[in-house]
């Protein structure tokens, strides 16, 4: 008889301990569950998939079964209850001395009540106790990592919006002391400027949207340093593709160097992306 696949990620109950505004477009929710000491992160851009309850759900509706093809039954779920499903980045993971291990995770917050999507809504009203789910790693070497710097890399550019704002914060935390590192950051408003702890050499920019220079710009006008460089981009998926042309057509850069993630696209719901992609 062939063993069962072991799986590098697993389904966990979670509920809301506490949340925080940490500026105009993030909300920190830390979650905790009976089970959540057992996820593993590396560090970096580790990513993670959340579900979500409905409005009138006390808690969201998993796929069953929930083994290797779990998408496929929660596609074949109906809509309208399922859970709604998003992908974040683990922004912190810490083991308390009771034994409790704690999640943080960031929440975008676009526009207002009539405009947010599902997950926005949900960060902004959560309340101590308010359940959830994720699917998260329990492995190393999980594959949920795209930060991947190849041997020989001389120096670091990191390009990123608020979407991506809880990845950098990972990533420099994760980045060996020295490394230099170039880091643009694109956000609404300077309340949300935030501490990026790092042992790296690191020479961060703020970019304040609608007064600073946009970050494509930011990119164009650049000083690099000499050497090799490595380059993760992330943010809103057309901002993305015009940066990634820029540093390959007209910097020269390798594009097998560069790691680019649409985090959102403008116009189009997650929804309509998964479907896309179906």
């Amino acid at each position: 008889m062939t063993a069962p696949a072991v799986l590098p990620y697993r389904f966990f109950d979670v509920h809301v301990v506490r949340t925080e505004r940490i500026g105009t477009a993030l909300i920190r929710v830390t979650l905790v569950g009976d089970r959540l000491g057992e996820v593993v992160t590396d560090g970096r851009d580790q990513r993670f998939k959340l579900f979500l309850p409905h409005p009138d759900q006390d808690a969201p509706v998993l796929p069953e079964p929930l083994d290797e093809n779990w998408y496929a039954h929660w596609r074949a779920q109906d809509p309208s209850t399922r859970a709604v499903m998003r992908t974040y980045t683990v922004r912190a993971l810490r083991r308390l001395p009771d034994g409790t291990t704690e999640l943080d995770v960031d929440f975008v917050q676009h526009g207002d009540a009539a405009h947010s999507g599902p997950a926005s809504l949900w960060s902004r009203t959560a309340r101590p106790g308010d359940r959830a789910a994720i699917l998260a790693p329990v492995v190393h070497d999980n594959g949920g990592a795209d930060y991947r710097p190849p041997p020989g890399t001389d120096w670091t550019l990191i390009t990123a919006d608020e979407s991506a704002l809880p990845a950098v914060a990972g990533i420099l935390t994760w980045l060996p002391a020295g490394m230099p590192a170039h880091v643009l950051i694109e956000v609404p408003h300077p309340d949300d400027i935030q501490p990026l702890p790092t042992a790296a050499n690191a020479d961060i920019t703020w970019l304040i949207r609608e007064k600073d220079p946009t970050i494509t710009d930011a990119v164009r006008t650049a000083a690099f340093p000499e050497g090799t460089p490595y380059t993760w981009l992330a943010g809103e998926a057309g901002t993305i593709r015009t940066l990634r042309r820029h540093l390959v057509n007209d910097r020269g850069l390798d594009r097998k160097t560069i790691t680019f993630t649409g985090y959102w696209r403008k116009g189009k719901t997650e929804e309509q992306l998964l479907e896309e992609l179906s």
